[in-house]
């Protein structure tokens, strides 16, 4: 054997080695990270047959809720960890601990948990390691719930909602392991929760009074005679802190004095008119009122309208229209720009407006009026009985059941009630009839609609609750050119014209358009200007509680039927 050959071979022998060498290193280290794996997965597999079997799971005294959708989660993934990524267990933290900022409370999605976990990440045990696991995807489908549908379910505190609350074709699953999978939660849920502007504006004015919490609030206005302009008062100076604080004046606290000059006029006026109220530069009852709602209050109000916001604005999209009951005011929107505003009434607080959704399919010009039942009851009969002449002098025809006039003088009004009442009154078409000249109709259970009103007077009254639950309009005929979109054939001019014929006309729009009678204390401009309204229907109280309430959601409706079984 020559030396090469023995050289040659000692090299193949040294090659074998080093490759066994590395292989037996690479099956240890592979073993020892299965070893691991396996522990993970047992404990993981443990917890989730529990959760499968009872429906019921505590990790540090919380209660897992999202049960069907974390058991399917980790089944379907082989019990694995979901959170392998540091990282990312850090962004969905980082979410979290920002979340007050949508109005959100920060306990509804574990953080004091999770942080804690987070904290000790390097000394958890294989059990540890799993709970935080869980509690992480715990955590974000509380959150892609709460921001996609809200925490306070609408249906258990507006009996007529009807706006959707579904997930479509959208499978729960595939959206929360999408969101673990992704990029960057936030991203992802920023673009799978799309929103209007609105939404935005809500967030920053609830920062900007936060703020001004921060800084100490303001102070309240001493009750006592009504601040005129003009005046010496010791009380001026404590009226210009509060409003100054507030942005309303920019005058320095510094040079207060006790005069009321025209820039403090100006700024009560400013007051007034981004709270509903009369602009006289007066501080009077309703003023000090409002001027005196604590920081504390306003901050807990936009909250309540954030939380609306989320209820609806997932869903607006293209054109729609929006009443806002509380703020007496009607929007129409065209590719998230406002095209058309207008001044409403809507109903006496005894009678109040529904909150619902539909769409408005047709107007009528010059409308006949059908008296409904509850006016019937409440109105038209009591007064009937004390003068039966009302009937005729409100032009009132009595139609019998076959549509035939019936001489209302000839009947005993005192004997009839709403159940007992064998015909119908309709008021004629005209002037002086109660729908005005133009009925915007829209499918409702209600007897809703929106309408002109020959009363044109009560749109200067600031709080405007007058009708019996529908909607009057202040410019209906615009409203009628925009929805028609017509302007060759329903120009202004040729409806107006329309109507001065007296002669009742159905005009169907070319396509439906989204209306939506909605509920909002808060309103905010697009430049950013907060408007607040009185809660006339006292309604934002139950929202609020049920957001500072303990962690809740409801299934949504559209979900695959093996999270209903």
């Amino acid at each position: 054997m020559t030396a090469h050959t023995v050289l040659y071979i000692r090299s193949i022998r040294g090659i074998i080695k080093l490759f066994l060498l590395i292989v037996i290193q690479n099956v240890c280290f592979v073993n020892f990270g299965y070893a691991q794996t396996d522990e993970l997965q047992q404990i993981m597999q443990a917890r989730i047959v529990q959760l499968q079997d009872t429906n019921s799971l505590y990790i540090d005294g919380e209660k897992i809720a999202a049960t069907r959708l974390i058991t399917e989660l980790y089944t379907k993934n082989n019990y694995s960890l979901a959170w392998q990524n540091a990282n990312k267990q850090d962004e969905l933290i980082n979410i979290i601990s920002h979340i007050d900022s949508e109005g959100l409370n920060l306990d509804d999605y574990l953080l004091h948990n999770l942080r804690k976990y987070r904290d000790q990440d390097a000394q958890l045990t294989s059990s540890e390691q799993v709970d935080f696991d869980i509690l992480l995807t715990e955590s974000l489908v509380r959150l892609a719930y709460h921001l996609r549908f809200g925490k306070v379910n609408p249906e258990s505190l507006e009996p007529n909602w009807n706006m959707d609350r579904g997930m479509g074709n959208e499978d729960p699953f595939n959206n929360i392991q999408a969101i673990i999978n992704s990029d960057s939660i936030q991203a992802y849920i920023d673009q799978a929760i799309p929103r209007q502007p609105f939404y935005d504006r809500y967030k920053k004015a609830l920062a900007y009074y936060r703020k001004i919490l921060e800084e100490g609030g303001w102070p309240t206005v001493p009750s006592g005679p009504a601040l005129k302009p003009g005046m010496n008062d010791p009380g001026i100076k404590l009226l210009k802190q509060r409003l100054q604080i507030e942005g309303y004046l920019q005058e320095p606290l510094s040079d207060a004095t006790d005069y009321f000059d025209v820039s403090l006029e100006d700024a009560v006026k400013d007051f007034q008119q981004r709270h509903g109220l009369d602009t006289d530069g007066v501080v009077g009852k309703q003023t000090l009122e409002a001027m005196n709602v604590s920081v504390e209050d306003r901050i807990d109000q936009i909250r309540v309208n954030l939380e609306r916001g989320r209820w609806v604005l997932k869903d607006v999209q293209g054109e729609f229209l929006i009443v806002n009951i509380a703020g007496f005011k009607a929007y129409l929107v065209r590719d998230n720009n406002l095209i058309w505003t207008s001044r409403v009434i809507v109903g006496r607080t005894y009678r109040k407006t529904p909150v619902f959704k539909s769409a408005i399919n047709y107007m009528i010009f010059n409308p006949t009026w059908t008296v409904p039942p509850g006016i019937l009851r409440n109105d038209v009969l009591p007064k009937a009985r004390k003068d039966p002449a009302y009937i005729t002098d409100q032009r009132f025809e009595v139609l019998d059941r076959e549509g035939k006039k019936v001489d209302p003088g000839n009947l005993d009004w005192s004997a009839f009630t709403v159940k007992n009442f064998p015909y119908t009154l309709r008021q004629e078409a005209g002037p002086d009839n109660a729908l005005g000249r133009i009925k915007f109709v829209f499918p409702n259970s209600h007897f809703v609609y929106l309408h002109d009103t020959p009363h044109k007077e009560l749109f200067d009254n600031p709080e405007r609750t007058f009708s019996s639950g529908c909607i009057r309009v202040e410019n209906p005929v615009q409203l009628a050119e925009i929805l028609l979109n017509d302007r060759e054939k329903w120009s202004r001019q040729k409806i107006e014209e329309a109507i001065a014929t007296n002669k009742t006309q159905t005009i169907h729009l070319q396509k439906p358009v989204t209306i939506m009678l909605l509920y909002w204390t808060v309103v905010i401009e697009p430049d950013g200007i907060v408007n607040f309204r009185k809660d006339i229907y006292d309604r934002d109280n139950k929202v609020l509680k049920a957001l500072n309430g303990e962690f809740s959601f409801s299934l949504p409706s559209g979900l695959p039927e093996r999270y209903y079984n």
